[in-house]
């Protein structure tokens, strides 16, 4: 289901209002190999478009007052994929690394990687390396890229570090582990976007997004320009968010 804006919920000037601004955005950016294959190419070239896309993001969202992007953008599941493909993807980073780090260094954005390093090169962790000391003072919006990472992933990392540390059973809470996953220096998301028509979250920040507000979308990965971004934020920008609770004027007294 693809959810509208509605424009009552915008600014004047066609914004969504400082008070309903998400400070975390997640995206799984799905919908790369359709948006090839409806163009008769590799799904090489989808992946390769859907990088343009991604930095023209990141930006966007920075305009918009977003302080953490954080992006799907390799599973831990992805490794299923034709070697070809896997192969092509790792490349990718490489020459994104390349292209575009300086851009964003310049443009104030931090990058982060999370994710399971183990699986990929030497190569590829040192192009990760130097793109997050490269950005690491930089504070106008941080861009965490989600590669080799699951949720269920990041939950076991996360108990296997608190086990390592000694905690005892009767300080293991939820704030204990929160510090010990992957996005332990950022907030929980607060909106949580999905292009591409699927409706399912795949594995993504399971325990970040316990109550982030759910936006799926039609638009392939590729065509996800700002007026997609502004009717995602539109949509957050109408909805309720009680954590679990109720709004005070919705409690009705027993009183006479």
């Amino acid at each position: 289901m693809t959810h509208l804006p509605l424009t009552e919920n915008l600014a004047p000037n066609g914004k969504v209002p400082d008070c309903a601004r998400p400070r975390h955005v997640a995206v799984v950016m799905d919908g790369n190999g359709r948006w090839a294959r409806q163009r008769y190419m590799p799904r090489f070239f989808g992946h390769k478009q859907g990088v343009d896309t991604l930095v023209r993001a990141v930006n966007a969202f920075a305009e918009r007052g977003v302080e953490y992007l954080t992006v799907f953008a390799f599973s831990s599941e992805n490794w299923k994929r034709p070697s070809d493909e896997v192969s092509g993807l790792m490349g990718l980073v490489l020459v994104a690394v390349s292209k575009y780090l300086t851009k964003m260094a310049g443009d104030g954005v931090r990058i982060r990687i999370i994710g399971d390093r183990s699986a990929v090169s030497d190569k590829l962790r040192d192009a990760w390396d130097r793109a997050e000391s490269l950005t690491a003072n930089n504070r106008r919006i941080t861009l965490s890229v989600a590669f080799n990472y699951g949720g269920r992933w990041d939950v076991v990392q996360a108990c296997r570090q608190a086990l390592a540390d000694g905690v005892k059973p009767e300080d293991f809470d939820e704030s204990y582990l929160s510090r010990h996953m992957a996005l332990s220096f950022a907030p929980d998301p607060d909106l949580f976007i999905r292009t591409g028509g699927e409706m399912r979250m795949s594995n993504f920040l399971l325990w970040q997004a316990a109550y982030s507000e759910l936006f799926f979308t039609e638009c392939l990965w590729p065509d996800f320009g700002e007026s997609e971004i502004d009717a995602a934020l539109a949509a957050y920008a109408q909805r309720d968010r009680r954590f679990g609770g109720i709004r005070p004027a919705q409690v009705v007294s027993d009183s006479p």
